[in-house]
């Protein structure tokens, strides 16, 4: 098919019916980029010879040079599929893990997605992530088995073990689709039990659940990939071949007489061909028969291989070729390289580009299929439920599911990132080609400006010669022609870097959902925090953004100032976009950061936020070669930002520069982004700030030789901890005593805080990781509450917090946790982390952070109790805020620690009294009553005068408490922590590596010496490909990929996701204390402590006193042959 013109794709858009949205997916190096080669080549755009070399959608220079996609690139292609004209706008994406990012901004704009699977690695990590992803966002997938070359160039199977690992790989695919179903119809299941649970809580008696029932009611029929639905096409993108079963069909029953329907049916499976009765029959691999795939389609492709490339027999070759009626030019034939020939039988015999093409217009979706499951998804943002939304945003369902173009349809657009390009390929920058006209105007002028400098330049000459010395004096100060055309130069190249400043224009990649979206249109900007409720309520009905709006939270006004269709590299103007397809939108960049939701209804909710797999671990702090250049490296650190979607970037507390992203070759792409297109300054990056956290730990119950302790030994480790702990403390200010509790008295005597840590469960911990949206609604509801204020909140959000408040109780069981739930204080850090603070102060009731669960009926009291103890309660929670952000082992956050405050008293006997205000004592003990600090009578008639005195002198006590409290319980929960068995916990990753046996020693071996585990490893059937699964320390896998790379000659590459924090079993404070560790380790045991290591390394990047000598045993010999 032909290069198709700009003004066919234009009126292709008007069509919804015939658009379809797709995404290439697959795991690294599965031949997605070549695949969208060959389609790209079906259009005409690039040579069908060059399909797989070009890699086109890969227009930046490193992924050319590292051979993987970085970015999601988007290119819209034209296809006739018998009558009908489709427009398929396609979008490659990465496979590689730090990129899966671009992988959930490209699958949110689509409908349908093509998912690659190799033929010979199977089902691989990332090939699991994307159709999470894909399921996730409710889109259509079809799969395309991939490299099938190879099981005959490489593996050497037969066409049968061919037949049988295809299956095998089918199975696979499907089995990851099934669990995702599954998972979702026992979900459903579950939640429809619970509501049927509540509507018959008055029934009696035991009832039983039968979890399957779900599972048989739904409709999987649509589900699964199986060739003979049609949803599955077997191909070698490098060689351009391609078929589905259906090509197969077709051809067959024209030459057999066999109807094509009953092909399609027993093309795939245990169907064989009996030759004598000339009928299809069952039962193939029973009784020792080629199956019809095999014997049909499969042999003839080993032939074709075996003729060509194998034996290069050049008779049989002339018959294949005649038989199949295609055309192959002499060029090819003498060509010295055999597959040139084979891609070109293969690509005029079975083109892959028709094969997939074919598939996706009749298997995928257009926009009007779009589910209403999948709308009502967009639309409900956090725990909101679709129901509760304003009646004005759920009619917009309708816009959705009808992907309107008309007049009054609502203009709903989905901006799912910003990229950049440069300044010079957009349209209306580049270069146009000239008319005759225009050519000969400008002959014409570059002559006259010739014949100009010609007699410019004689008549200077003549002067030179004819004037004197005298004549030029009398001209001084005015230059010359040549000196005001230098002088002009100058200027201009002084000029031209201002000019060229913005060199790279942010693009939004978008889809629009309804309306129609016109160039200078003006729309609402929804940020992700923005409520329609609010929004309906504060502007005028019939409001649109070219009117003037009044301010609304989250809402911003901007018009598209260029509309483009995107084309891979190349960019082309449009005027006006239609419904239901993907386009470039100019002139966004000041009012979208990363991803946004646009709108001409403020009606309209923003979608959901996008699902990434990866997480941001890896951290460099950045800073320029030349300080002067430090506001471009500022500015360029923003534009970066913007034009990344995982990336992250902050200023620290110590001022640094710190940059954010998902793992190394992430990490390289973003610094050569920063130094070569967005700040072009040379930058200094430091090496990688591995994040830790610091824990406590019950006290060990066996020494480090495995010996188990005394009480006695144990006992002394304790108070040797106390001891150093204490050192440089006044013992009248901070006391330990025997069980760990730690009391501090503030410097000024007026109040007292004692402090014991508790180590959180495992379980508790992750609970709360993995809990952080919720406890942050939970103190954003509790914080309106306490202020008296009305915050609506959905029974869904209601009923979340008190399924994590049960999770909770069932977790903290046991004497030590009893009531500990309803005692808990606060969360930290900010509020939200992984560290509890217990109210165990005797006496004091203060209201429960669960008050939201019951707050109807004691709404009134509760907001005046918490009134009266604001002040104090403040204090002591901003202390464990402050202890819990950083730690005293190496100033890192805590994790899993429970500090339990179990003593509180305030005294203010160092105040002076006022004796005019005592007959207030009854009005101000309740006060004090009321706010349950404990303190002696007389004491209480001293803060009695206070509280009842002029304004000023009312606020006197708190004040002097407040600033000190919060330091005395930093300083409490510090030295609470340092009283328990302390441990460092390290990031770590989740590392799947696919290698061969022969390498299989090596990898362990990497492993080890990175401080790694392996969890388990598989053998691939009908492979010698083993799948290792390990963890591995986020601290130790810089270098690691090079590094498996360089000793497994490059059998073997490592995918690394962050997995969890795991405790550092070492104790980085040990010292040898019994006899049996003296025996082992010696005085000096000078034996590598890895947790000491990684403390001692965060103590000096963050310029802490490191405890370390140069020299720390000059007695002792060492020698280069035994380095001990």
């Amino acid at each position: 098919m032909g290069l198709s013109s700009l003004e066919k794709i234009i009126a292709l858009q008007r069509n919804p019916a015939n658009i379809r949205n797709l995404c290439i997916l697959a795991h690294v190096d599965h031949g997605k980029t070549t695949l969208a080669d060959c389609l790209v080549a079906s259009n005409g755009i690039i040579s069908s010879r060059l399909a797989g070399k070009l890699r086109y959608l890969d227009s930046r220079e490193d992924e050319q040079i590292r051979g993987i996609t970085m970015k999601s690139s988007a290119i819209s292609l034209h296809y006739r599929n018998g009558d009908h004209e489709y427009l398929l706008n396609l979008i490659d994406s990465p496979g590689h893990v730090d990129f899966s990012s671009e992988v959930s901004t490209a699958v949110r704009l689509c409908d349908g997605a093509i998912v690659i699977v190799d033929a010979v690695e199977g089902v691989c990590p990332q090939t699991q992530a994307v159709l999470r992803q894909a399921w996730l966002e409710n889109i259509r997938p079809v799969l395309v088995i991939n490299k099938i070359d190879r099981l005959i160039m490489e593996l050497k199977l037969t066409s049968q073990e061919a037949y049988t690992h295809l299956q095998k790989i089918l199975e696979q695919v499907n089995a990851v689709t099934g669990s995702l179903f599954t998972s979702k119809v026992l979900e459903e299941r579950a939640e429809k039990e619970k509501e049927e649970d509540k509507e018959s809580e008055t029934l009696s008696g035991d009832q039983v659940f039968d979890w399957s029932t779900g599972l048989e009611e739904a409709d999987d029929s649509q589900l699964y990939f199986s060739p003979d639905q049609g949803n599955v096409v077997f191909a070698s993108a490098i060689d351009g071949w391609g078929f589905s079963i259906q090509q197969f069909a077709h051809i067959y029953s024209q030459r057999m007489g066999i109807k094509a329907e009953v092909l399609l049916k027993t093309l795939w499976g245990d169907f064989y061909l009996n030759a004598k009765a000339k009928k299809i029959m069952k039962g193939a691999q029973a009784k020792g028969k080629k199956q019809l795939f095999v014997q049909l389609v499969l042999d003839n492709i080993w032939s074709l291989y075996d003729a060509v490339v194998t034996r290069r027999d050049k008779e049989k070759v002339e018959k294949v070729v005649t038989s199949l009626g295609v055309k192959v030019m002499a060029r090819d034939s003498r060509h010295s390289d055999p597959k040139v020939l084979l891609s070109a039988i293969c690509s005029q015999w079975l083109p892959v580009s028709q094969a997939v093409l074919s598939m996706v217009c009749e298997k995928l979706p257009s926009p009007l299929d779009m589910a209403a499951e999948r709308v009502e998804k967009l639309m409900t943002v956090g725990a909101r439920r679709f129901d509760s939304l304003p009646e004005q945003t759920q009619e917009l369902k309708q816009a959705f599911l009808q992907c309107s173009s008309g007049e009054n349809a609502p203009v709903i657009v989905y901006v799912s990132k910003m990229f950049t390009v440069d300044t010079k390929a957009l349209p209306q920058n580049r270069q146009r080609p000239l008319t005759q006209e225009e050519i000969a105007k400008r002959r014409e002028l570059a002559r006259q400006r010739h014949a100009d400098r010609m007699a410019a330049d004689q008549a200077t000459a003549e002067s030179n010669n004819n004037l004197g010395h005298s004549g030029s004096m009398s001209q001084e100060g005015q230059p010359t022609g040549l000196e005001t055309a230098k002088m002009e130069r100058l200027t201009l190249k002084d000029w031209k870097p201002e000019e060229e400043e913005e060199q790279t224009k942010f693009i939004a990649f978008a889809r629009v959902y309804s309306g129609v979206v016109k160039k200078g249109q003006r729309v609402f900007v929804l940020g992700p925090k923005y409520d329609p409720a609010q929004g309906l309520r504060m502007l005028p009905e019939g409001c649109s953004a070219s009117d003037c709006v009044p301010e609304v939270s989250h809402l911003f006004c901007c018009s598209m100032e260029r509309l483009y269709l995107l084309m891979g590299k190349e960019l082309e103007e449009l005027e006006e976009v239609p419904a239901g397809n993907v386009l470039g939108i100019g002139g966004l960049e000041e009012y979208i950061l990363k991803s946004a939701t646009l709108s001409t209804s403020p009606a309209c909710p923003p979608f959901i936020p996008l699902n990434f797999e990866a997480t941001p671990i890896v951290r460099v702090a950045i800073e320029p070669k030349h300080p002067s250049e430090m506001p471009k490296l500022v500015h360029g650190m923003r534009l970066l930002n913007q034009a990344d979607p995982c990336a992250e970037v902050l200023i620290q507390e110590t001022g640094e520069h710190v940059l954010v992203t998902a793992g190394e070759v992430h990490l390289q792409r973003c610094l050569d982004d920063l130094r070569e297109r967005f700040a072009k300054i040379e930058i200094s990056v430091s090496k990688p700030i591995i994040p830790f956290r610091e824990t406590v730990v019950r006290p060990p119950k066996v020494d480090m030789v495995n010996e188990e302790l005394g009480r006695q030994q144990k006992v002394a480790i304790i108070h040797q901890v106390k001891d150093e702990a204490s050192q440089g403390r006044s013992s009248d200010t901070l006391h330990v005593d025997h069980s760990n509790l730690v009391t501090i008295t503030t410097p000024n005597r007026l109040a007292t805080v004692s402090v014991r840590a508790i180590p959180l469960p495992q379980e508790v911990t992750h609970l709360l990781e993995c809990s952080t949206e919720l406890i942050r609604t939970l103190e954003q509801i509790n914080m309106h509450l306490r202020e008296g204020k009305s915050l609506d909140v959905t029974p869904r959000t209601l009923e979340d917090i008190a399924g994590f408040k049960a999770q909770l109780e069932s977790l903290l069981q046991g004497r030590k946790w009893n009531n500990a739930v309803e005692r808990i204080w606060a969360f930290g850090p900010r509020r939200y982390g992984p560290n509890i603070l217990l109210n165990s102060v005797e006496g004091y009731q203060r209201p429960s952070v669960w008050q939201c669960l019951v707050r109807r009926d004691k709404s009134g009291e509760s907001g005046a109790q918490a009134t009266a103890i604001r002040d104090f309660d403040n204090s002591i929670v901003s202390g464990f805020q402050l202890a819990t952000l950083s730690g005293p082992m190496c100033e890192e956050p805590l994790m899993g620690v429970c500090f339990s405050v179990e003593r509180w008293d305030i005294q203010y006997s160092a105040l002076p009294q006022r004796q005019d205000s005592l007959e207030d004592d009854t009005i101000s003990h309740e006060a004090l009553a009321n706010s349950k600090v404990e303190q002696s009578s007389e004491t209480s008639a001293q803060a009695d005068g206070t509280a009842a005195g002029p304004g000023q002198a009312k606020r006197r006590p708190e004040a002097a408490v407040s600033g000190l409290l919060i330091a005395a319980m930093k300083e409490a929960c510090r030295h609470a922590f340092q009283a328990q068995p302390q441990r460092l916990m390290a990031a770590m990753y989740t590392c799947e590596i696919m290698a061969t046996a022969e390498v299989l020693g090596r990898v362990y071996g990497v492993l080890a010496k990175r401080e790694g585990r392996v969890l388990h490893e598989d053998m691939k059937e009908g492979t010698d490909m083993f799948i290792i699964k390990a963890v591995l320390p986020v601290a130790e896998s810089f270098g690691f990929s090079d590094e498996i790379r360089k000793r497994t000659s490059g059998l073997a590459s490592p995918q690394l996701v962050f997995s969890h924090w795991e405790v550092i079993s070492s104790d980085p404070y040990w010292v040898p204390t019994t006899e049996e560790e003296y025996l082992h380790f010696g005085e000096k045991a000078d034996s590598a402590n890895q947790a000491l290591k990684y403390m001692n390394a965060v103590r000096r990047r963050k310029g802490l006193y490191v405890d370390e000598k140069i020299v720390e045993h000059a007695e002792k010999q060492r020698t280069l042959g035994k380095n001990k």
